[in-house]
């Protein structure tokens, strides 16, 4: 393996509806990951197939239920050093591998992620889209004000967040008994490592969850399991979180 080789890492549960998209988006990407493997936490819909039957992704079965253990799991899997945590509704720039190895070039990073922009078939969700943008400063800046003056953001799952394996590792990975707010918490822990940025670069992320609630009350939601989860609350943050597909 290459010290630049990237490695893209999916959980996915229940997917089937995004996949075929976002495995086009895959295989267009220049220069290709040196490997591409999709975690399933339990799907009972036809993801495993469809992404089996692709032939560029190896298809894993995570023992451990969790979006927490899936990520831990494909991590552990993958051999290259630089490693793209991908949510299946969402799509990269065709030249992310570039940009993943580029920005984990600086040796004061830790972690970076993408800047997503909700997206749907009807319209794009710019003020959430703003909002989210806006949260990866204020929360930090709000909850945790050292670690924000050290370097440290808040990203998400939607973000695409990158980092290099070793760190990963040497924190612990993520924290399986998190149901939800996994790569918030991630975040926190790898500040130690080095710094957090959001990198320039747009990826569209599905906007299901607003279509689904509406604006309004997806922001608060965002707003509402945020809150609790800086508060310290962070058990039972799911029964807040009302799963889409």
């Amino acid at each position: 393996m290459s010290p630049q080789d990237v490695a893209i890492v999916v959980p996915m549960l229940d997917e089937a509806a995004a996949l075929p998209r976002l495995l086009r988006h895959l295989a267009a990407l220049d220069p290709q990951p040196a490997e591409i493997v999709a975690v399933d936490g339990g799907s009972r819909d036809a993801s495993v197939e469809i992404a089996s039957a692709s032939g560029l992704v190896k298809v894993l079965r995570c023992p451990t239920q969790g979006r927490a253990a899936q990520i831990n799991y494909g991590v552990g899997a993958v051999r290259s050093p630089l490693v793209c945590v991908l949510h299946a509704d969402t799509l990269l720039p065709d030249d992310a591998v570039s940009v993943i190895r580029r920005t984990l070039e600086d040796p004061r990073l830790a972690l970076a992620g993408f800047t997503p922009l909700l997206s749907g078939p009807e319209t794009v969700r710019w003020g959430t889209s703003l909002h989210n943008w806006l949260k990866t400063w204020y929360a930090p800046l709000l909850f945790r004000p050292h670690l924000f003056l050290r370097g440290g953001r808040l990203l998400f799952g939607d973000h695409a967040m990158f980092f290099r394996r070793v760190d990963f590792e040497a924190v612990g990975g993520c924290d399986e008994s998190l149901a939800l707010m996994e790569d918030a918490d991630l975040c926190l822990r790898l500040v130690a490592r080095g710094r957090i940025r959001l990198v320039n670069r747009v990826v569209i992320t599905s906007d299901r969850r607003v279509a689904a609630w509406g604006p309004i009350k997806a922001n608060w939601i965002y707003l509402k399991v945020g809150v609790r989860w800086g508060l310290g609350l962070r058990r039972g943050l799911e029964r807040h979180y009302p799963d889409v597909r």
